[in-house]
This record gives C-alpha cells, sequence and structure tokens, in this order.
C-alpha cells in the first residue's frame, strides 16, 4: 500500500497514477495498491480526478466521533464536544495546549490551504467570516447580513460560505421540502463542523467558559448533528424542518424517500419537547421520534418521543 498525503496540492500526480493503474489492472492483487488522503471535499477532489474515473472510491473521514470515544465515560463526552475530534486538540495534556492546537490549526489553513484554492481570498476577511458563522452557530444563512457586515458583496460571501464547505469546515445543513402543502423555510442552516473549532474562534478554553457562553446550545447541537449524521451513514439524507407556523425539527434523516428519524436536540438533562416538534412530527410521520439531550439516560416522554442520550442515538442510526 502507497500513502500519498495531501493530494490536492499535487493534482498533476492523478494522470501518473492512472498510467500506473491501468498497467496493472489485469493483476487483481495490485487492486487497491494507493490511499490518496486530502482536506478538501470530495466533489472538490472529484474535479481533480477525473482522470481516475472508474479507478477510485471515495471515503469521507471527519473528526473523532462520539462513537469512536465510546470507551469514555459521560465527562469525556463533554471534553470531545469541548475540544473537538482533532486528535491533537482532544488528546491535549490540557485545555490550555487544547486550545492552543486549535488556534494553530486555524492559522496554518488560512495561510496555508486557502490561498492554494481560492488565491485571491483574503484571509482575514475569510476568519470575520469563520467567526461570524461560529457567533451564529446553526443559523438560517442570511447572506445579505453577512455581507453588510463584511463590506463585501452577496457573491462573494457565497463564493466564502462554498468554500468553507469545500474545505469541510462548515456544514450547509439544507432544509426539508417534501411536497406538504404548508409554507417551510428554504434557506439552509450553516455550522461549523468541528465544536472545537467553534470554541476557539470565540476563545472558549474551558466547558466552563463554554457553558457560560450564549452559544452553548447552538454549538451542543452542532456537535450532535454532526455525530449523529456520521452514524447515520451515506444511505440516509439529512435536512432540518422548520415551517412558519412554528413547526420545527432540529435533524430530519431520510431513506428512501421516506422519513425515518425527527430528531431534537437540546443541551439539558432534563429536556422538554416543544409543540413545535410534535407539530412537525404530525407534518412528517417519522417512523421514530427521538429528543437527544447532553445526559447518559434513556426514557419515554409523551406522543411516543423517546429521550435518549447522544451516543445511544448514534447507536440506533448504526443498526
Amino acid at each position: 500500500m502507497i500513502v500519498i498525503d495531501e493530494i490536492q496540492r499535487q493534482p498533476g500526480l492523478f494522470e501518473i497514477l492512472r498510467g500506473v493503474i491501468d498497467e496493472h489492472r489485469s493483476n487483481p492483487s495490485a487492486a487497491r495498491r494507493f490511499l490518496l488522503l486530502g482536506s478538501a471535499s470530495l466533489d472538490l477532489l472529484k474535479q481533480a480526478s477525473e482522470t481516475l474515473a472508474g479507478r477510485i472510491s471515495y471515503v469521507e473521514m471527519g473528526p473523532v466521533s462520539a462513537q469512536e470515544w465510546n470507551d469514555r465515560d459521560d465527562g469525556e463526552t463533554r471534553a470531545l464536544w469541548l475540544r473537538g475530534g482533532f486528535p491533537n486538540s482532544l488528546l491535549a495534556a490540557n485545555d490550555e495546549d487544547s486550545l492552543r492546537r486549535r488556534r494553530d490549526f486555524i492559522r496554518s489553513y488560512l495561510e496555508r490551504d486557502v490561498p492554494m484554492f481560492a488565491p485571491r481570498m483574503p484571509a482575514e476577511t475569510l476568519v470575520r467570516l469563520w467567526t461570524m458563522l461560529a457567533h451564529q452557530q446553526g443559523a438560517i444563512v442570511n447572506q445579505h447580513r453577512l455581507a453588510t457586515s463584511l463590506a463585501v458583496s452577496g457573491p462573494t460571501i457565497a463564493r466564502y460560505v462554498d468554500l468553507l464547505c469545500d474545505l469541510l469546515l462548515v456544514r450547509r445543513l439544507r432544509p426539508w421540502s417534501g411536497n406538504t402543502g404548508k409554507r417551510l423555510i428554504r434557506s439552509p442552516r450553516l455550522f461549523i463542523r468541528d465544536s472545537g473549532l467553534v470554541h476557539a474562534l470565540l476563545e472558549l478554553q474551558s466547558l466552563h467558559d463554554v457553558l457560560g457562553h450564549p452559544v452553548a446550545g447552538h454549538s451542543f447541537e452542532g456537535f450532535a448533528i454532526e455525530n449523529l449524521i456520521s452514524a447515520a451513514g451515506d444511505a440516509r439524507v439529512a435536512t432540518f424542518f422548520r415551517g412558519e407556523s412554528g413547526a420545527e425539527a432540529d435533524l430530519v434523516l431520510e431513506r428512501g424517500g421516506r422519513v425515518e428519524y425527527v430528531i431534537e436536540i437540546k443541551n439539558s438533562t432534563s429536556p422538554q419537547v416543544s409543540r413545535g416538534f410534535h407539530a412537525a412530527c404530525e407534518v412528517l410521520k417519522p417512523k421514530g421520534r427521538y429528543f437527544v439531550h447532553a445526559g447518559s439516560e434513556n426514557w419515554s416522554m409523551s406522543h411516543g418521543v423517546t429521550a435518549v442520550s447522544l451516543r445511544a442515538m448514534m447507536d440506533e442510526l448504526a443498526v
């Protein structure tokens, strides 16, 4: 096995690899000889690797998930939320060192990777946008407001957000758009995908700092959504639901065109189900209704809703 890291830095290698692969395609033992690693989205890498069509398969690997951290107790799961899933940050000796490593990652990404994909994009403006998104974690996108705050045009903001999504730093969670005859919110929500980066951009070093900040609830929601999407796998489509009448659900998971799960998420150990969530379930008619909370216990709630821990919900999705 030959491992090539940061493949996006040398797109010319794809053509060379095509010749090497074709030369040995008749030999089954030579299959899967190359492992190509890159810090960009699959769509971006596919554009660069058109010459390998039919010769390559793709796997998206995120940071360490709560399932991969499942030998730890619930306090350690909170540490995963605080520090995020990048190994150097997660395994740092203390919270101060962890925050320093995430600061270094942000700086190196802006100075090294962003200019490679977008040479005319000012790093200073991009980090301001990134920080604004951290303050508004999970918010409905308002490109005009973002553009006004950064003194740039709407199309420029769209390009900046697209780049952050392509670099797997931001998730664009789209709204559920089934045909119900009801008026629904059509704009996506934006989440910084790693909770540790959210906290680093806001200079929140300890769990105490996070819990005392207004972003705490939205940060936990983004952390849970990222983990649940990872556990749900490629066969399920993830969206959120929000109607103008107040019906809403944080996460909707569909498979084969049918809604399987409707999930509400709260950073609380004693959650209360809202009327909006019940209303969303009445519209979506899912197989399962779940309330993911910050504790470790599971119990039944009213109207067929089950309260579960994050890891229990991930186990349910992994079946």
